[in-house]
C-alpha cells in the first residue's frame, strides 16, 4: 500500500534549468503516439472515389465528429476539427494503455492531462481575442460588474485546473481500485479464483468503459470552453 501514488522520476541539470522527468510516461506516450500515426497511416491508404469498408467506416467516424464540432463550435468549426479530434483519439489510446500488461496508461500521470489542458488553455483564450478582439474579451471578465473580476479570473482558471484533474483523478484512481482488489484477494488460495474471475471485468472496465467516456468527457468540455469564448 506503500507504494501508491510513488512516482519513479529522473532528473538531470541542463545549465540553470534543473530538469526532472518520469521515463515510463515519456517511453508510453511514445509508444500510444506511434500506435496513433500508423493507424492514421493505414486507414489513409488507398483511398477511392467510391470507399471501400474501412475508407466508408473512417469517413463516417470522421463526419459524425465533423458533425458534433459544428454543433458545439459553430462558426469555422473546421478550424477546431483536427484538434478536437486528436485530443479524443490521443486521451482514449493513452487510457486504453493500461488495458495491456505491463503497460501504463500516460493520463495516470498528472503531467500528461496538464499538458493537454494548458493547450486547450491556449486555444480557448486564442479563440476569444481572435474573434472578439483583445478588448471586449477582456471586457467580458467584468461583466456583469467590475468588481466581480477576481472570482470571473479564478472561476477561468478553475474549469482548466478541473479538467485535467477529472481526467487524472478517473484514470488514476481506476489503477488503485484495481490494484487494491488484487492485493487483498490475492493472499488466499480461494480468494485468488474470485480475482481470476473479476480481473478482467474490472480491467475491461475501467480501462475500456471508463477510458472512453473519459475522452469524451475531456473532448467535450474542451470544445465547450473554445464555444464560450469564441460567442463571448
Amino acid at each position: 500500500m506503500s507504494d501508491i501514488g510513488v512516482i519513479r522520476t529522473v532528473s538531470f541539470d541542463l545549465g540553470p534549468l534543473h530538469i526532472v522527468f518520469n521515463p515510463l510516461t515519456v517511453i508510453m506516450t511514445w509508444i500510444v503516439i506511434a500506435v496513433i500515426l500508423i493507424l492514421f497511416i493505414w486507414f489513409s491508404r488507398k483511398r477511392e472515389r467510391i470507399p471501400g469498408r474501412r475508407q466508408a467506416a473512417v469517413e463516417m467516424i470522421i463526419e459524425m465528429f465533423d458533425d458534433l464540432v459544428a454543433e458545439t463550435i459553430g462558426k469555422d468549426h473546421r478550424r477546431y476539427l483536427p484538434l478536437v479530434l486528436t485530443i479524443f483519439i490521443f486521451v482514449l489510446f493513452s487510457n486504453w494503455t493500461g488495458v495491456i500488461p505491463l503497460l501504463q496508461e500516460p493520463t495516470k500521470d498528472l503531467n500528461t492531462p496538464l499538458g493537454l489542458a494548458l493547450v486547450v488553455f491556449l486555444v480557448t483564450h486564442f479563440s476569444g481575442v481572435k474573434y472578439n478582439g483583445i478588448f471586449k474579451y477582456l471586457k467580458s471578465f467584468f461583466e456583469p460588474i467590475a468588481v466581480l473580476f477576481p472570482i470571473n479570473v479564478v472561476g477561468e482558471l478553475g474549469k482548466f485546473v478541473a479538467l485535467f484533474f477529472r481526467l487524472f483523478g478517473n484514470i488514476f484512481g481506476g489503477s488503485v481500485i484495481i490494484w487494491v482488489a488484487y492485493t487483498m484477494l490475492m493472499p488466499s488460495w480461494w480468494t485468488r479464483w474470485i480475482m481470476l474471475a473479476l480481473g478482467p471485468f474490472m480491467a475491461a472496465f475501467f480501462g475500456l468503459f471508463v477510458g472512453l467516456i473519459q475522452a469524451f468527457v475531456f473532448m467535450m468540455l474542451s470544445m465547450t470552453y473554445i464555444a464560450v469564448a469564441k460567442n463571448q
